[in-house]
């Protein structure tokens, strides 16, 4: 398949790049995301001019705001050499269908970085360049390697990024109301998992779209869409989901069958079972019988098996 584009810190890559001319290599990232994503690294630092080795630099707190300037000298005021780095970037960052952050650092760490006041720290702060990201292009699906950790994290944002890619591909065409709507219909079981009532003020918005008006439309909808992808999908709403896609199947098992299911979708609601469980059983049987809709929507296989990422959530 066609690999994604996607940002991220270089130092991540391996890249010596960090202010001591280190890195921070993350194995899964490139090892196992990376037979899926095409990385983009950035290093904002280096690229603002900076240096390698340099000063290393911090968040204050200061009359002028919160400025990124250097840990032993204070006067190292580099925070405008930042923005407008970041700013310079707009081009391709534009093109992209996620970006993966260092966390902490002062210029990519996405939340919790360190901002200090009279030289004492507090986790509330965020990176120069992560914060133009986010600001910018706030459909684009951003974390940090840190949080990949989390199995619902990870899951979280792969997915997203595999929605917004199979959106840019839809977009390479002149979009369409009928486009739009079988985009939509695909994704509907994934944003009921995520939020029940955003799925349905997303089937408003794509009912009332006009020809006429469908760039600004569709614009609003992508954003809307991958707003409520970012809200982490819950257990009980992915229950409600599994139950209602196996009732396209109550006329079509037997009572064993059923029982069987059921069972099956109780036992992951009680935490008993990973959530792949229950699919690869409900495709078990709609293999047997299919269903266009069913068969259609991406919620059955959101991104590749082989990921597993579905095993621990």
């Amino acid at each position: 398949m066609e690999k994604i584009q996607v940002g991220i810190s270089s130092c991540l890559l391996g890249q010596q790049v960090r202010y001591d001319g280190a890195h921070k290599y993350h194995s899964y990232i490139e090892q196992t995301l990376g037979h899926y994503f095409q990385f983009r690294p950035f290093c904002p630092e280096v690229e603002s001019g900076m240096g390698i080795p340099r000063p290393a630099v911090q968040l204050r707190e200061t009359l002028q705001g919160i400025r990124c300037v250097g840990v032993k000298d204070h006067n190292f005021d580099v925070t405008e050499q930042l923005q407008n780095i970041s700013v310079e970037q707009q081009h391709w960052l534009g093109d992209l269908c996620g970006y993966i952050l260092k966390k902490d650092s002062p210029s990519c760490g996405m939340q919790r970085v360190k901002v200090y006041k009279k030289d004492v720290p507090s986790r509330h702060g965020t990176g120069i360049f992560a914060a133009y990201l986010q600001q910018a292009f706030p459909a684009l699906p951003v974390e940090e390697e840190g949080r990949l950790g989390d199995p619902i994290l990870r899951e979280n944002f792969v997915q997203r990024v595999f929605v917004l890619h199979r959106w840019r591909q839809l977009c390479q065409q002149p979009l369409t109301t009928h486009g739009l709507m079988i985009f939509h219909s695909r994704h509907k079981l994934i944003a009921m998992s995520h939020d029940q009532n955003l799925a349905r003020d997303l089937g408003r918005m794509i009912a009332e779209i006009q020809e006429n008006t469908i760039s600004t439309s569709a614009q609003n909808y992508i954003t809307a869409l991958m707003a409520c992808l970012k809200i982490t999908a819950t257990r009980g709403n992915h229950v409600n989901v599994l139950q209602h896609i196996q009732g396209y199947l109550k006329t079509k098992l037997d009572s064993d069958d059923k029982l069987e299911l059921t069972e099956t979708i109780e036992n992951y609601r009680q935490n008993r079972l990973p959530l792949i469980v229950p699919l690869t059983l409900l495709r078990h049987h709609f293999r047997k019988q299919p269903h266009a809709f069913i068969d259609d929507s991406y919620y059955m296989l959101p991104h590749p098996s082989e990921l597993a990422l579905l095993n621990e959530i």
